[in-house]
């Protein structure tokens, strides 16, 4: 396997296991083992000797073989998105979301989005600034492109965004257009580098349906919560019947041939939860999961009954899913 321009083979020496100056620890994505600093722009791995980088303010923890392994489905989805319109080059686009899109073109998305964001601060964040009285530190696993860390950070909490995309339109390169601090890693859910319990939340932004192993996702968010601290599953569609989740995948890949060329499948993701997935994690992690329901209006439920009717299935439910730790 060759060395990625970002991560390159090097003997350790008289290097110290230390922090980033935001407090956080990293850890190897392949062995777990803490990382040593090398200079100020990356990090090495004392047990493999594998050096990961910052390159373009963002820290790149693929390796070559899993940047390969990813590198078809990122390529789909980055095509169809900028198909589809998603976007901007305007500062404005990203400080404005989620409760603007000013492009106009994928607003009512954004609308649901901000409703769910309003609920999360409103029931869940404000309650653990109250408790803690201190900046809330906080995971944002999917963060797309960065706006929500962007606007938690802005409320003064320490952020971490997460996410495989690196393009400035649509994926964590959009940091730029920010003025609020945040960290962007680029990684994959099931291997976080950083070391276990640093995490007051664990936020999966309209993300976690698209792991590929729940048992693994939920493991590795849950490694990585102080205790007390909370996993929150934002904007993920839950069903009750697997069949209507498994019919309303087959509809979105077909869609996406018969528009893009492409049925954007390329990793076996899941795409959706059943309240009965949801009962096995807890019973597997010994966690209760806690539902909150924004309200999206009188527009959202119209379009649920929609569906309902003209696609004869059970429509996806967008509750806040939290897991607390029993």
């Amino acid at each position: 396997m060759q060395p990625s321009p970002h991560m390159q083979n090097t003997k350790v020496h008289s290097l110290t296991i230390e922090p980033l100056e935001e407090g956080y620890h990293f850890a190897c994505p392949e062995c777990n083992s803490p990382l040593a600093r090398r200079d100020e722009d990356s990090f090495v791995c004392p047990v493999d000797y594998v050096s990961y980088k910052k390159v373009d303010g963002i820290w790149r923890f693929l390796s070559p073989a899993r940047a390969e392994h990813f590198q078809e489905f990122i390529e789909d989805y980055e095509r169809i998105r900028h198909l589809e319109g998603r976007g901007s080059q305007d500062a404005d686009y990203y400080r404005s979301l989620p409760f603007v899109d000013i492009t106009g073109r994928w607003q009512e998305d954004w609308q649901i989005r901000s409703r769910s964001y309003k609920t999360f601060v409103e029931k869940i964040l404000v309650p653990f600034e109250y408790h803690l009285n201190r900046p809330v530190r906080i995971l944002d696993v999917g963060a797309g492109n960065g706006w929500l860390s962007n606007r938690l950070a802005s409320r003064g909490h320490s952020l971490v965004a997460i996410d495989l995309l690196l393009n400035e339109e649509d994926g964590l390169g959009a940091w730029r257009y920010y003025t609020s601090k945040f960290l962007p890693i680029q990684a994959e859910f099931d291997h976080i580098p950083f070391l276990p319990g640093q995490f007051d939340l664990v936020v999966f932004n309209a993300s976690f349906h698209y792991s590929t192993e729940y048992m693994a996702t939920l493991q590795e968010g849950l490694d990585k919560l102080v205790p007390g601290g909370r996993i929150v599953i934002l904007d993920t569609p839950v069903f009750h019947s697997a069949e209507s989740g498994e019919k309303m995948v087959r509809q979105r890949e077909k869609y996406f041939i018969s528009r893009f060329g492409i049925p954007s499948n390329r990793l076996p993701i899941r795409n959706f939860l059943t309240t009965e997935e949801l009962k096995q994690l807890a019973a597997a992690f010994g966690i209760r999961w806690t539902l909150l329901k924004p309200n999206y209006g009188l527009e959202w439920f119209v379009r649920k009954w929609g569906v309902r009717m003209k696609d004869r299935r059970e429509p996806a439910s967008f509750s806040i899913i939290i897991a607390h730790k029993t």
